[in-house]
């Protein structure tokens, strides 16, 4: 979380698919969900947006329904919210460092014991698998408790968050753990909205700082509206993450490293590696089996405690995942399992936004399939012969937002991985990411962290004081 570094201001957090986890009207069962409290919080509370007034279906991929309607808040809302966070942050910086780390434990605290509420939340609203969502939500206590240590020396942040219009809904009951906590109202405020409310809190005086997960073209105009204002931007834009599977690694961890590079969350992962060299020695072996074990991924029901793949996002996503596999082939790639449609057997299933893992052979670097990130269940395989070529077609991407490599030559790991022009390195394992361990990317794919002592940079200020305790020395 973000609320911990210091910034005399506030700083404004915009998110593309995945936030932590309103209370919902609901039972623990897909397609009986309902939304009906406010999605915005401002001052310490659920409130609907002062103006606006657009409305977007926010919907349950799951089944295709329609959980609400989310009303866009508008230039007055952003505004009422950053004097919020103004206020708050004068009790925020003022309290002691214990006093702010005791905040952060409790809130910790209570994501700890709301864990399944809020994974069941989250589940509804973007439709990855129950078992995903509670390593999330097990991620975001731990995040908190890392950074509660940090607390005594930083004077903290305030924050105005907008989701994705897409998944809106766990933001707001984040923001209420922060109240039970012991935050002061307005600390932590979200606005609900599209491409507008975010050029509001671009634009708005007061934001003193810019964190973006999303595309490049969305983040390119994020860096031109915060130049207007001087303001320092994170940036987080995806990417096209090479996996390099060398002929001595351990097959068994390499086929599953593979799949976990690019099926978790249906694909919709930024980091994911989905672009698998193999070198070509093992590459039928290989592949054979990453085929075999693709196909008996459970796809259905997300809420389903044995589901591993739930539905993507939205049904234009979906269509625009299914449009790259249709180029992939007219391009001259094979399609080796899976990529169509796939309708769940419970009827009440029928319309939600459900594919099958992709596997994609005979790829070549040039194919579209290869050089753009699709963000979704779409592996490609290309083979190398050399470790030198790999590494140049590996690198052969405007992205640089991770890379992997399984071998059992240490040396050989720790020399492809020190060429690859990525941000997030993975040696003999893919897609885990410790709080501890700074994220970000390279080139294209963003720049600033995520995690770790060093995000703490890309949400402070510095000041220098200088203290003359003597007599001052003239040479005038």
């Amino acid at each position: 979380m973000l609320a911990q570094s210091r910034l005399p201001s506030l700083l404004l957090r915009l998110a593309r698919l995945r936030c932590p986890a309103p209370r919902l009207a609901m039972s623990s069962a897909t397609g009986t969900s309902t939304v009906q409290q406010p999605l915005n919080y401002r001052g310490g509370s659920r409130v609907q947006p002062a103006d606006g007034g657009q409305l977007e279906d926010v919907f349950e991929p799951a089944t295709g329904r329609v959980l609400c309607k989310l009303p866009c808040s508008g230039e007055k809302e952003v505004d009422l919210a950053v004097q919020s966070a103004k206020a708050a942050f004068k009790i925020w910086s003022q309290m002691s460092g214990m006093e702010r780390c005791r905040v952060m434990l409790e809130a910790a605290r209570i994501i700890r014991e709301q864990r399944d509420e809020i994974a069941t939340m989250e589940t509804i609203n973007n439709g990855k698998s129950i078992f995903e969502a509670r390593v999330d939500i097990d991620i975001s206590w731990q995040c908190l408790e890392y950074y509660a240590g940090l607390a005594g020396s930083l004077a903290g942040n305030a924050m105005v968050f907008k989701p994705s219009p897409f998944t809106p809904i766990s933001a707001v009951k984040l923001a209420e753990i922060f109240t039970e906590a012991g935050v002061p109202k307005g600390l932590f405020n979200v606005v609900q909205g599209g491409a507008a409310t975010g050029q509001f809190l671009c634009h708005h005086p007061d934001v003193a700082k810019i964190s973006f997960t999303g595309s490049v073209p969305t983040g390119m105009k994020i860096m031109e509206m915060a130049a207007k204002g001087i303001k320092p931007v994170t940036l987080e834009l995806g990417g096209k993450s090479p996996l390099i599977i060398f002929s001595d690694a351990d097959l068994e961890n390499a086929v599953k490293g593979a799949l976990m590079a690019n099926f978790l969350t249906q694909g919709e992962v930024c980091c994911n590696g989905t672009r698998v060299f193999v070198e070509r020695k093992i590459l039928d072996t290989f592949t054979k089996e990453v085929v075999k074990r693709t196909q008996k991924i459970k796809i259905g029901d997300p809420l389903l405690e044995d589901t591993r793949m739930g539905a993507l996002i939205n049904r234009p996503h979906l269509n625009r995942v299914q449009g790259f596999i249709k180029q992939a082939k007219e391009q001259g790639a094979e399609v080796l399992c899976g990529g169509d449609l796939y309708v769940p057997d419970d009827p009440k299933l029928k319309n939600g936004f459900y594919m099958r893992p992709c596997v994609l052979g005979n790829c070549k670097d040039d194919m579209t399939c290869v050089k753009e990130e699709i963000f979704g269940p779409v592996m490609a395989i290309l083979p190398f012969d050399t470790e030198e070529e790999v590494v140049e077609r590996a690198n052969a991407t405007k992205f640089g937002l991770a890379g992997g490599v399984f071998t059992r030559d240490i040396q050989k790991a720790h020399r492809v991985v020190a060429a690859l022009k990525a941000g997030m390195c993975f040696i003999n394992n893919y897609n885990i990411s410790p709080v501890e361990l700074p994220f970000g990317g390279y080139k294209s794919s963003g720049f600033g962290r995520e995690n770790g002592r060093a995000a703490i940079e890309y949400y402070s200020q510095l000041k220098t004081v200088c203290v003359e305790m003597g007599d001052v020395e003239s040479v005038f």
